[in-house]
């Protein structure tokens, strides 16, 4: 933690007068193309500022990152909130911190968060699975957040023990790097397991499918509650210093503290005790954090609340079958709207759709929507449950009658239903 006063700060030469002049002008023109894209209603401009910055300097990331504190954050579910509530902890630190809010966790996307906050020595930043190695040789993060792996997006991301074979590659590469990572996913555990600093959390994994065979010798794993071990070669989960216990954190001193949050499920409680270890090593105790992360009622429009048409919407993202899990887990009684497209950032192959249990929503009115709605009623029909197709949200509040609906959807049908409702965040 700085212990810099006021007048060190001001007199220390700021982060974009460090830069490269070309630099500079590649950081500024992107900025501007980021702000016309804004201007313009075509998106809020994290990419194109980026993808136009790093056309005129290649190495833009990593002149960005040079000076700065930064804090990686990837995994197949859940990067984009833990990214969020990192940034609202580390915010108690008095400093301006640098994110990618809204998700865009390529080259580009990093580069416009960095530019746009060209002054903040601290930087949280979510990264795409497949991009980790070179964006932590790029930045020279100092922590490295590992949430879990599971199958998402097979027609674009690389398979996940290969996934995890690179990240074991690139963190046995970078010994100044701190790892915060899951030890009850066991792929995250292997990938995790040759780095030189790591603090391991048991944040949970409700998810088994993707992770019965051990990922160092391939002989099948043996589960005993959130424990597991393999016979064969005696591999086993590492021994942890936080842990999440019911709706409380354990912290290293063995303290116990109930998270509290607005955030809804088990999901966002593992995410938190993510980034209270986080926090932790920025010198920020669980009582310091936790009143900022226990603040965060929305990230990038999830669990939004809106009012369409006199019925209240819950907004619930779920991109493939271990996050279709949590996303079913919190949803509340009454009718849900269910919407799945198969366009690039959602993956083009819907197969997974059959990897959900859509059990638990028999009983309940169900309506489905989406470019991929047939692909979704096959999926229903054979689970049994009773559904009615509709072609918007609008049909479906019309259809459904009642003051409240619940919407599960993929990225891309998320995205659309934002832009219908209204982006309220």
């Amino acid at each position: 933690m700085s212990t810099s006063t006021p007048r060190q700060e001001q007199a220390r030469p700021s982060l974009r007068s460090r830069l490269p002049l070309r630099a500079r002008l590649a950081a500024t023109v992107g900025g501007a193309a980021g702000r016309a894209s804004r201007l313009a209603g075509r998106g809020d401009g994290s990419v194109i500022g980026g993808i136009i910055g790093l056309r005129l300097q290649p190495d833009l990331l990593s002149l960005l990152a040079r000076g700065r504190q930064i804090v990686l954050v990837t995994g197949t579910n859940g990067k984009t909130t833990t990214t969020r509530l990192i940034t609202a902890a580390l915010g108690t630190l008095g400093q301006q911190v640098a994110s990618n809010a809204f998700g865009a966790n390529m080259e580009a996307g990093l580069v416009s968060a960095l530019a746009r906050s060209s002054d903040a020595a601290l930087a949280v930043l979510e990264v795409d699975e497949k991009y980790v190695p070179a964006m932590l040789e790029a930045t020279g993060a100092r922590v490295v957040v590992l949430l879990n792996l599971s199958r998402d997006q097979m027609d674009r991301a690389a398979e996940i023990w290969l996934l995890a074979r690179r990240w074991r590659a690139a963190l046995a590469a970078a010994p100044r790097c701190r790892v915060i990572a899951n030890a009850d996913d066991p792929l995250v555990a292997w990938a995790a397991g040759e780095a030189r600093q790591v603090t391991w959390v048991a944040a949970g994994q409700r998810w088994h499918e993707d992770s019965w065979c051990c990922p160092q010798c391939g002989s099948h794993l043996r589960r005993e509650g959130d424990d597991w071990y393999c016979r064969e070669c005696s591999y086993r989960r590492p021994p942890v210093r936080w842990m999440l216990a019911g709706d409380s954190v354990i912290d290293p001193g063995g303290r116990s503290t109930k998270l509290d949050l607005v955030l809804p499920g088990r999901a966002n409680r593992s995410n938190a005790v993510m980034a209270l270890a986080v926090a932790d090593v920025f010198g920020l105790s669980v009582t310091q954090a936790l009143p900022a992360v226990s603040r965060v009622t929305s990230v990038a429009g999830r669990y939004t609340q809106v009012q369409r048409n006199g019925c209240a919407l819950r907004l619930l993202l779920a991109k493939n079958p271990a996050g279709w899990l949590e996303a079913l887990d919190v949803l509340e009684p009454g009718p849900v709207l269910l919407a799945v497209n198969a366009q690039g950032p959602d993956g083009r192959d819907t197969s997974w759709l059959w990897d959900v249990d859509y059990r638990r929503l028999r009983g309940r009115p169900v309506f489905v929507t989406g470019e991929r709605r047939l692909d979704l009623a096959v999926r229903l029909e054979a689970d049994e449950v009773l559904f009615r197709i509709v072609d918007s949200v609008d049909d479906a509040i019309d259809l459904a009658r009642t003051p409240s609906l619940e919407v599960i959807a993929n990225y891309t049908a998320f995205q659309q239903i934002r832009a219908i409702v209204g982006r309220t965040v």
